[in-house]
């Protein structure tokens, strides 16, 4: 036998094994994937937007995964400041922030770009700045300054800290506008809020970080700091000669139209070019520009091996889950380290590897899973479900930090609505897990909380009711008529509104309870046992728990 006739007999019986014996010839295709449920699209939607909703949750199961959220990283950012640019100017600019905060709801509501706002929102809860303080009267910086994280949300880390640095809604916030050189004899001293909370708040933490997450620990088995005063002091310097764009003077700019939204420009006169040493030892040398001594401080921060974990922690803690395993944590770390094509910092990629990793929706559910939804994503899902809107298209919410504990930028200090290390007393603290959103569940504001759901729900709809106060054309309402149309049938409206709110995942001790309630309602008062419905389910720890 020739050596080319074993070779073939050789190749044939190969193909014959790898075909599982198949005489038929076999198919090497790969199995289908598993079609994705219902119950699953919404706990991804819920994760991705402001609010599953049955046409977006059949979006998801028809594309997958992988393709919606592609879809969305290609889908352009919907915008604050150009619509509060067409608003005619009122006589005080604080008058403007309703309007700012109207536009985003519509965008959180509505826009087309949900990931996109959602990952925005996410990032405002980091790098924060407020309405609630110096920039009350600066409605355009906040805008822009919202606009800014809405564009980058998707980009590169290290663009977005030199953008957020370099705003004057920043600058006007933590006080590295008007940052002067020190000058001895004036006792001047460069001013070290922004140099603190870059570091603490904004990119590194206090301690030095494994990459999943984890604390490093010294010889003694103590955390090691990140960095120390001179350190701080180091960046404060940094941060010198910078103020408003267009400024006719260094010290007491005021903050014009235009100077609220371009970034701060440099005074050289004003700014520390000494010699300055960095986290690492970096040291930056003397004689060095404004710019160059920015960006040599940025690129600083950026390159230290914390902001991957502390980045991949804060982003999951406000998409996915309040307590991330290691594994989790060090996987997305490693895709912002590497986006697979050796970019460093490419937040896109972060935010796919979030939303599709294994733990973002495991088959097994454990009982820290998930996290509780913030107020302000209770209503937003609660709306998005009911295509809640006013006659006159807006959503008066200025004071929404008051009714929910929260609103768009309007967080009571840098440290955001809550910590992402508290922990309630109790079973969850001495489990060493954290609930950061449990903070602000204050016995007022969660009493606040369900009565504007009693509102919404039975007076606040089509068959809108003065009971909770005027009706005008400002007053959000949402739209039940389907459920009175079933709500002679308990069943039928009890299935119609859990799958609508939480994909039919209805506990057998919430679906008893609200039976029972719709049993002691005639059935000849449907728009009543609809909102009686409703206001049950959102009011329930299963609405308010996002798994």
């Amino acid at each position: 036998m020739t050596t080319r006739l074993i070779s073939l007999l050789i190749s044939l019986l190969l193909g014959i094994a790898g075909c599982g014996g198949n005489s038929g010839g076999g198919n090497n295709e790969p199995p289908p994937p598993t079609p994705i449920t219902k119950a699953e699209a919404f706990q991804f939607l819920n994760q991705a937007t402001f609010g599953a909703t049955d046409a977006e949750a059949q979006r998801v199961i028809n594309m997958r995964y992988e393709a919606w959220i592609d879809e969305q990283l290609q889908q352009p950012a919907s915008l604050q400041l150009p619509h509060l640019q067409s608003v005619p100017p009122p006589q005080f600019m604080f008058q403007l922030q309703p309007d700012r905060v109207d536009i985003w709801f519509r965008n959180a509501l509505n826009g087309q770009d949900q990931l996109r706002q959602r990952v925005a929102f996410a990032l405002s809860e980091i790098m924060v700045v407020s309405q609630l303080g110096v920039l009350g009267d600066q409605p355009y910086a906040l805008a822009s300054y919202y606009d800014v994280l809405a564009r980058n949300a998707f980009g590169n880390y290290r663009d977005l800290i030199e953008e957020v640095t370099l705003h004057p809604a920043m600058g006007a916030y933590l006080s590295m506008l008007g940052n002067e050189k020190p000058d001895p004899v004036r006792n001047i001293r460069p001013d070290e809020n922004y140099a603190r909370e870059l570091m603490q708040l904004f990119s590194i933490g206090l301690v030095e970080l494994n990459q999943d997450g984890s604390i490093r620990l010294d010889a003694d088995n103590q955390p090691i700091p990140t960095y120390d005063q001179a350190i701080i002091e180091a960046f404060a310097h940094v941060y010198t000669g910078w103020t408003y764009a267009g400024a006719p003077v260094f010290q007491g700019a005021f903050p014009t139209q235009q100077r609220q939204i371009f970034p701060m420009e440099l005074w050289p006169q004003f700014h520390d070019t000494g010699e300055k040493t960095l986290l690492n030892g970096v040291t930056l040398p003397a004689g060095q520009t404004g710019e160059q001594d920015l960006a040599g401080a940025l690129d600083n921060i950026f390159s230290h091996p914390n902001v991957a974990p502390f980045i991949a922690i804060r982003l999951i803690q406000r998409l996915v889950t309040s307590n991330p395993s290691p594994s989790y944590v060090s996987r997305v770390a490693g895709v912002f380290n590497n986006n697979g094509s050796g970019v460093r910092g490419d937040l896109g990629a972060v935010v796919k590897a979030i939303l599709l990793d294994e733990e973002a929706r495991p088959d097994l559910r454990m009982d820290l899973d998930g996290k509780v939804k913030e107020p302000i994503l209770r209503l937003t899902q609660l709306w998005r479900t009911y295509n809640a809107a006013s006659a006159s298209g807006r959503y008066p919410y200025n004071f929404a930090y008051i009714l929910f504990g929260q609103g768009p930028l309007q967080s009571p200090s840098v440290f955001n609505f809550f910590s992402p290390f508290y922990a309630p007393p109790g079973e969850i603290r001495d489990s060493g897990l954290v609930a950061p959103e449990l903070e602000i569940a204050t016995e007022f504001l969660n009493t606040y909380i369900t009565n504007y759901m009693f509102c919404q729900t039975f007076f606040w709809n089509q068959e809108s009711s003065p009971d909770c106060g005027p009706i005008t054309d400002d007053t959000v309402l949402i739209d039940t008529t389907a459920e009175v149309a079933v709500a002679n049938d308990a069943d039928a409206l009890i299935d119609m509104v859990g799958e609508k709110l939480v994909a039919g995942r209805i506990s057998a001790t919430l679906r008893t309870e609200i039976a029972g309630m719709l049993a002691r309602i005639p059935e000849d008062q449907p728009n009543l046992r609809a909102a009686e419905t409703i206001y049950l389910l959102v009011t329930s720890p299963e609405y308010a728990y996002q798994r």
